[in-house]
C-alpha cells in the first residue's frame, strides 16, 4: 500500500513563488473504494485551471492530487475531510476508511511541508526575501448555475493577507494598486482583502516561520473564468487571469529594489 501525493516544482532564478495547491483532481486508486463522491462532485469544490493561471515566470509549486484526498491548505488535523463540516456539508469518506491510510496521508502532509520549508529557506538564503502568490478560485453561485452573483459579497478577487506581518503593508498596497490599474475581462477589477477568505494553512505556516523575510498573497479568483457547475472553462478568461498576474511580477521586483 503506497499512497502518493502528486506535485510539480519548477525553480527559476527568482525570489518569487506561485503556488496552485488546489488545482489537482487525482485520487489514488487505493482510496477510491472508500470515496463517497463522484468526479463531478469533487470538481465543484476544487480549483481547476489555477495551475494555468499560476504558470508565471517565477518559481512554481503545483499539486496534482485532489484536495479531497489531502488538503494541503489545511492543518494536518483537518487535511482529510472526515466530517461534513470540513467539506461544505459533504460526506466524503466511508466510515471504514482504514486508519493506516490516514497515517500515511498525514505523513505525506508533513513531508510536503518540509519540502516547502526547504525551498523557502533556500530562496531566503539566495535573495534575502521571498513572496508567495498562492492562487485559488472560489464559487459564487451556490444555489444554482443560473444564480445571479452577489458582487457586493463576492469580489472578483479576494486577497488573503490576514496572516502577513504588518511590515508587508506597503508591498500589499502596491500589489493591489497594480491589479486595480488593469482590467479583467474588459472591466475594472474589484479586488478586496479578507472578505471571503483570509488565507489558509499555507499562508499561516509560511508566515509563522518566515514572516519577517516575506509574505503570502493568497489570490482567490471568483470562478468567472469557468462554469463552476459543469467545469467548462473559458480559455480566454483563464489567459486573462494569468496575464493579470504576470503583469504584477514587476511590481514585486520594484518593491524590493526601491521600497524595501
Amino acid at each position: 500500500m503506497s499512497l502518493q501525493i502528486s506535485y510539480h516544482i519548477q525553480t527559476v532564478d527568482s525570489p518569487f513563488w506561485s503556488f496552485a495547491i488546489h488545482d489537482g483532481h487525482h485520487i489514488d486508486d487505493d482510496l477510491l473504494p472508500y470515496l463517497l463522491l463522484n468526479s463531478k462532485q469533487r470538481l465543484r469544490e476544487e480549483d481547476p485551471y489555477t495551475a494555468l493561471i499560476a504558470e508565471l515566470p517565477i518559481n512554481q509549486f503545483v499539486v496534482g492530487t485532489s484536495r479531497f484526498q489531502l488538503d494541503l491548505n489545511r492543518d494536518i488535523e483537518q487535511s482529510v475531510y472526515l466530517r461534513p463540516e470540513l467539506a461544505w456539508g459533504l460526506d466524503v469518506w466511508e466510515e471504514n476508511l482504514p486508519s493506516t491510510f490516514l497515517e500515511i496521508l498525514y505523513k505525506k502532509h508533513r513531508d510536503v511541508y518540509r519540502i516547502i520549508e526547504r525551498h523557502i529557506q533556500t530562496t531566503i538564503q539566495k535573495y534575502g526575501f521571498f513572496v508567495v502568490l498562492d492562487v485559488h478560485s472560489y464559487n459564487a453561485k451556490r444555489t444554482s448555475a443560473r444564480e445571479e452573483v452577489d458582487k457586493e459579497a463576492n469580489p472578483q478577487i479576494n486577497l488573503g493577507t490576514y496572516y502577513n506581518t504588518p511590515k508587508w503593508r506597503l508591498l500589499t498596497d502596491n500589489f493591489v494598486a497594480a491589479i486595480q490599474g488593469q482590467k479583467l475581462y474588459g472591466e475594472p477589477i474589484d479586488i478586496r482583502e479578507n472578505v471571503k477568505f483570509k488565507g489558509g494553512y499555507l499562508s499561516q505556516f509560511i508566515n509563522a516561520n518566515f514572516g519577517e523575510k516575506g509574505c503570502v498573497l493568497a489570490i482567490e479568483f471568483r470562478k468567472d473564468f469557468m462554469n463552476e457547475w459543469t467545469g467548462e472553462p473559458d480559455v480566454q478568461r483563464i489567459a486573462a487571469c494569468k496575464q493579470l498576474l504576470i503583469n504584477t511580477v514587476q511590481t514585486l521586483k520594484d518593491y524590493f529594489v526601491y521600497e524595501r
